[in-house]
């Protein structure tokens, strides 16, 4: 998987299609991402002591990481993502201004 937590990525698919932020969790075994204010949905949490309000709390699902393409953080394009060994490192390199990640 080329995303790692703290990237910055852009959605390309779903109702916030088009919108870039943060991936606070990347999920490798299921292949998908949370992004930071995106794909939110409301939960209804009940009151759990006699006497307590239940409550109304916006959370961030998870998107396919098929779903979401990283944005450069040198040219501030969305790419596509290679890899490069070079030593025991694995870098990766944008598609399109060929940086280092």
């Amino acid at each position: 998987m080329n995303i790692k937590k703290g990237d910055t990525v852009k959605i390309l698919a779903g109702k916030d299609s088009g919108k870039t932020g943060k991936v606070l969790v990347v999920d490798t075994k299921k292949q998908r991402v949370v992004v930071e204010g995106l794909n939110m949905f409301k939960k209804h949490n009940k009151p759990k002591r006699q006497g307590e309000k239940g409550s109304v709390v916006e959370v961030g699902r998870s998107i396919d990481a098929s779903n979401v393409l990283m944005v450069c953080p040198r040219c501030g394009q969305p790419t596509r993502i290679s890899h490069k060994v070079e030593g025991t490192k694995k870098l990766r390199i944008c598609k399109k201004c060929k940086s280092t990640i």
